[in-house]
């Protein structure tokens, strides 16, 4: 096949993995409703006929079972991303995103939301990833440059005008660009804050929660979350362990992962508060917007957060119309994109609430730094009580990791979105075929065989 020009260029191939890492082995990643989650990625790459060889890279995070059926609606979308001009999708993403969107059959499987939503959502973050690449900027850097009519005209404003104009938006982003180069250069001085959840993994033992705990304060950070919610008397021991590591001055935010009913979740927030938590994250489920205002009138002073299973911007309206949330926590991988996620960020903006974004699965920590990190310098203006979330595991097989010093994510200098994995991580892991997944059926067979003998 030929090279195309770069002018001419256009995608060749949509090829899509399903890659699943056995974090259930050692419980990391282990909470109240999801006690063995193998950390997974329905995982995209768009190819073309450009002479450079630019490729895109996306995901949908998973946790294991289910990721073939994440990878199978990505391939669906596969029609509609073939044949396009490179060109043309890196100068108006949104073009794609409302295509994708507005399939009027895919949209009956939603609509804008689930499996569909999130395939996407990979898709259109791997567009991003290509217009990154040829930009030759890190996706921050393109979105705080971009000139604000553009990345209003990215926003679709369907179904939330209600609470967000494109005027206003175009008035935010407007005034984020005030002063936005010194937040750039501060940002790569000093990086954006975090805050981990590693020592918080509901199945680890005291030993390992202290000694993580402690190791996470003399690292920098300033903040850890623990995941509860399975036993009351559990969680407060945990919770005293915890405090007991860290001291008084570091905060520590708790994770229910939508384990409560809404009176359970204020029974159990007030128990939980004589050790001075700072948010409750995910009390109860993430549709249910009355009943995390109910839970936020009824907890104050503890705060309340949630957006990682929040399904789309409708929602997120909701939530800050209501006044049920203190914290709104962004996913790279839930929504339909950056599309919507300018939306979401913007929404917050304009209702005044932090951006604190999720990023504890396999990449997200990768991806969802650009998108807090464009806030800073180009909308919001401030990381005043925001932190992004980081976990210690799985960055060694992306080839662009997310760089930690002193409880601070570093500014991404290389181009893209920080979504492209290592050729030998998608060989090993690659689900079932790949060496990891082919050894291990290879020996549960042995063992099976070995078993029925004796």
């Amino acid at each position: 096949m030929t090279s195309a020009s770069p002018s001419r260029a256009r995608i060749t191939a949509v090829d899509t993995y399903d890659i699943r890492f056995p974090t259930s082995r050692e419980l990391d990643g282990s909470d109240a409703m999801n006690p063995d989650p193998d950390y997974s990625a329905a995982y995209v790459v768009l190819r073309t006929d450009a002479a450079d060889g630019a490729e895109g890279h996306g995901f949908a995070f998973t946790i294991g079972r289910g990721n073939d059926v994440q990878v199978a609606g990505i391939e669906a979308l596969r029609g509609h991303v073939i044949g396009r001009s490179v060109g043309e999708l890196c100068a108006d993403p949104g073009s794609l995103s409302r295509d994708l969107v507005g399939d009027s059959q895919l949209r009956w499987l939603g609509p804008e939301k689930g499996v569909m939503h999130m395939a996407i959502g990979a898709v259109v973050n791997a567009v991003w990833d290509l217009a990154a690449r040829r930009a030759r900027k890190p996706l921050w850097q393109l979105l705080a440059d971009a000139d604000p009519r553009w990345l209003v005209g990215q926003v679709d404003f369907r179904y939330i005008t209600d609470a967000l104009t494109p005027e206003e938006a175009l008035e935010l982003l407007s005034r984020g660009r005030e002063g936005a180069a010194g937040r750039a250069a501060t940002l790569r001085e000093q990086g954006y804050p975090a805050y981990t959840t590693s020592p918080g993994w509901l199945g680890y033992g005291d030993e390992k929660l202290t000694r993580l705990a402690a190791a996470a304060v003399a690292g920098g950070f300033r903040q850890i979350k623990l995941k509860v919610g399975a036993d009351l008397a559990d969680d407060l021991r945990r919770c005293r362990v915890a405090r007991a590591a860290v001291g008084p001055d570091v905060r520590i935010a708790l994770d229910a992962n939508q384990r409560w009913n809404v009176d359970e979740a204020i029974t159990w927030t007030k128990a939980l508060s004589e050790l001075h938590p700072y948010w409750i994250e995910e009390p109860t489920s993430p549709d249910d917007i009355l009943g995390h205002a109910a839970v936020r009138e009824a907890v104050a002073p503890v705060k309340v957060a949630t957006g990682e299973h929040v399904q789309n911007r409708i929602v997120f309206k909701q939530l800050l119309q209501a006044g049920s949330i203190d914290i709104l926590q962004i996913d790279a991988a839930r929504v339909g994109g950056v599309n919507e996620n300018l939306a979401i960020m913007l929404l917050a903006a304009k209702f005044g609430v932090p951006v604190c974004p999720h990023a504890g699965g396999v990449g997200l920590c990768e991806l969802v730094q650009h998108l807090a990190m464009f806030d800073f310098v180009a909308l919001s203006g401030t990381t005043d009580d925001r932190v992004i979330e980081y976990v210690d595991h799985l960055h060694e097989h992306f080839t662009e990791p997310v760089v930690i010093r002193g409880g601070h994510y570093r500014a991404p200098t290389a181009p893209g979105f920080s979504a492209a994995m290592r050729p030998e991580s998608i060989a090993e892991f690659t689900y079932p075929g790949g060496a990891f997944w082919a050894a291990d059926l290879g020996q549960r067979n042995a063992n099976d065989r070995k078993g029925q003998l004796t």
